[in-house]
């Protein structure tokens, strides 16, 4: 699931990236504390900051599939895998 930056898969991959994301972020973070938030909403670049925060949540969320979701097998493994198994059927 590896992917390049920038290759969000539309919308909808954009979303599901931002949500893995952010539940990582979410449970690795648990307890962050209320007075950090003060501190930044209180900043002049916000906006620059909440565009960075996404960037991260994405990136966030892509390593975060990346370690759960398991890669599909290679093609010529399949392909290998496939002619083990109709030998056998065959009987040799």
């Amino acid at each position: 699931m590896t992917r390049e930056p920038g290759s969000g898969g539309g919308p909808d991959g954009r979303a599901v990236l931002l949500a893995a994301g952010l539940a990582d972020l979410a449970v690795s973070t648990v307890g962050s504390g209320l007075g950090l938030l003060r501190g930044l909403l209180r900043r002049s670049d916000a906006a620059e900051l909440a565009s960075d925060a996404e960037r991260d949540l994405e990136a966030r969320g892509r390593l975060a599939l990346d370690r759960y979701v398991s890669p599909p097998p290679a093609h010529l493994e399949l392909l290998a895998r496939h002619v083990v198994a109709r030998r056998a059927s065959d009987g040799g």
